[in-house]
């Protein structure tokens, strides 16, 4: 079974980057007819600055960049950065891990729309992007605790807001729960009941009958 010519181009376009980043990039392949390309957490600038000026590949557009969150893995942290080349019609998603507390450099300089992009992977999982113009929270409050996409961040979170009338302001308090700490077993909440409308259709016939 022959390739695609888009898909054979996207591999094209591996072996070009794997040959003129070798120092930097770790891995570059088509995956499910995407084009993945992990690089060194150090090297991120120079690497979006070669695929957006050499012209074999012209990544020219950074159209989104997001964090994800693997606690278990020792570099937690995955940033992700997707990149759009009009000029020859194809993606690429660029790749970086970083762990509790490393640095990772803002791509501010090369792609400028990165500046909000990169305060929101900040905000939500508090990866700390060095030389970024105005690292702040953007999505959350300015006074939020903790960075609510971790996967170790509770899920109540630890302060709920609400407006008091005397004082005329919003305030923060220390969430209060009635249980520390809950068990949950999945039941259905009508476990009580011997069949529900529809179980029947799920009924397996005895044999012989």
């Amino acid at each position: 079974m022959t390739e695609s010519p888009a898909l054979q181009s996207l591999r094209d376009t591996a072996d070009v980057i794997r040959n003129v980043l070798p120092q930097s990039v770790l891995s570059a392949d088509v995956v499910r007819d995407e084009l993945i390309v992990r690089v060194k957490r150090e090297d991120i600038i120079r690497v979006l600055l070669v695929m957006r000026d050499d012209p074999r590949l012209s990544f020219s557009q950074l159209s989104d960049l997001a964090g994800v969150d693997y606690p278990s893995q020792p570099e937690r942290f995955e940033i992700v950065y997707n990149l759009l080349s009009m000029s020859r019609n194809q993606r690429c998603r660029v790749k970086v891990t970083a762990a509790e507390g490393d640095p990772v450099a803002s791509v501010t300089s090369i792609h400028p729309c990165a500046n909000w992009l990169e305060r929101e992977v900040w905000d939500l999982y508090g990866v700390f992007f060095s030389d970024h113009p105005d690292l702040r929270r953007i999505l959350t409050d300015y006074g939020f605790e903790g960075h609510p996409l971790r996967k170790d961040f509770p899920l109540t979170g630890y302060v709920e807001v609400r407006y008091d009338e005397q004082l005329k302001r919003v305030i923060y308090e220390p969430v209060k729960l009635t249980q520390d700490f809950r068990t949950f077993d999945f039941l259905s909440p009508w476990e009580g009941i011997k069949l529900l409308p529809g179980d029947e259709k799920a009924a397996v016939p005895k044999a012989g009958a």
